[in-house]
């Protein structure tokens, strides 16, 4: 049956209610301020990550990263109460029979080169995790359910803090376990005994060199946005008084000038990341490229640097070269 044709003046009514329901959904709705600030409570603690973070543009043969080695921790472990987004963890004193089953995320450019929560350098091309609840550090087994994919993991960071993820990975380690690209997979953790570690392979453990000493001032406690987090204290500074060289091997390019100036790319605790950072750049600029290792307060740094460079506009040209290629932001230094 045919509808009966509203007459103008409902027409009009009906238009006009229609007009001013869309203006009040226009003007009512507060406006959206788009911020790029990173709610970061701590070196560690950052409850944005998951929302800012990527994987670098280049490929990385993670085949050639080995798996952190289970050592035993001489020092102090990070294990204190904290709290974030209004609610308070409480770290277990000991991880070695740790198990649980989740979903793992991971972690990369954004914080690449930032202190973890316990003061070491995170490192996305390391072998290591972040982790709500395990003392820092300790180590685990992460296997990915879905391939049979595991790694052994250093847990030195934490977090995840968003949604129902129990484990956040470095590149690297999500990389390894195949969910790099698709951002999350269902992964079982388990806590790993060095001890046992080593007594499986019919080797003593090896000793773990002591944390990072704290600097003499301690930072004041600091707050996120919504709680009071754990105090922490800022690692050493960088220019420590009990500097000692060591030996590296040589390889190519790998020769240590006496003097001079460098460009230094980057530090790692993690001899490997070095090596994979110093192959890189061998293979793009045409000064020398080499690792320069020290002890700094009982901890072994590997240092990438480049040279002796030349003249000013050498220099700028590789610092541009190496800024492009998104491989650090190197910075002039001497020979120590």
């Amino acid at each position: 049956m045919r509808a009966l044709p509203m007459n103008k003046p409902l027409k009009l009514m009906a238009f006009a209610a229609l007009a001013v329901l869309v203006a009040s959904c226009s003007t009512s709705r507060a406006p959206v301020q788009k911020t790029n600030t990173a709610v970061r409570a701590t070196p560690g603690l950052d409850i944005n990550r998951a929302h800012k973070d990527g994987a670098p543009w280049w490929d990385v043969d993670v085949s050639r990263i080995p798996d952190a080695t289970p050592t035993l921790h001489s020092g102090p472990y990070k294990a204190n109460p904290y709290t974030v987004l209004g609610k308070t963890y409480f770290p277990l004193q000991d991880s070695k029979t740790y198990v649980a089953s989740g979903t793992a995320s991971w972690y990369g450019t954004k914080f690449h080169g930032q202190n973890t929560a316990n003061g070491e350098v995170y490192d996305l091309y390391g072998m290591s995790a972040a982790h709500k609840t395990l003392p820092l550090p300790s180590y685990v087994r992460v296997t990915n359910l879905d391939n049979n994919k595991s790694v052994v993991l250093r847990v030195n960071d934490r977090g995840p803090f968003y949604s129902d993820r129990i484990i956040d990975l470095s590149y690297a380690a999500a990389k390894k376990l195949g969910y790099a690209e698709i951002g999350t997979a269902r992964v079982k953790v388990e806590g790993i005994d060095p001890q046992q570690w080593w007594a499986a392979k019919g080797r003593p453990a090896p000793l773990m060199l002591n944390e990072p000493q704290v600097a003499q001032n301690a930072a004041p406690t600091i707050t996120a946005s919504a709680g009071t987090v754990e105090q922490w204290t800022p690692p050493p500074q960088q220019h420590a008084t009990d500097t000692v060289p060591v030996q590296v091997a040589a390889k190519k390019n790998a020769s240590v000038p006496a003097s001079g100036q460098y460009l230094q790319v980057g530090a790692f605790a993690n001899p490997d990341a070095a090596e994979l950072l110093r192959s890189k750049l061998s293979g793009m600029v045409s000064a020398p490229v080499f690792i320069s290792s020290i002890v700094r307060n009982q901890q072994t740094l590997h240092r990438v640097r480049l040279g002796p460079m030349g003249s000013p506009g050498e220099i700028q040209q590789v610092q541009n070269s190496v800024r492009m290629a998104n491989l650090g932001s190197p910075s002039l230094v001497t020979a120590e």
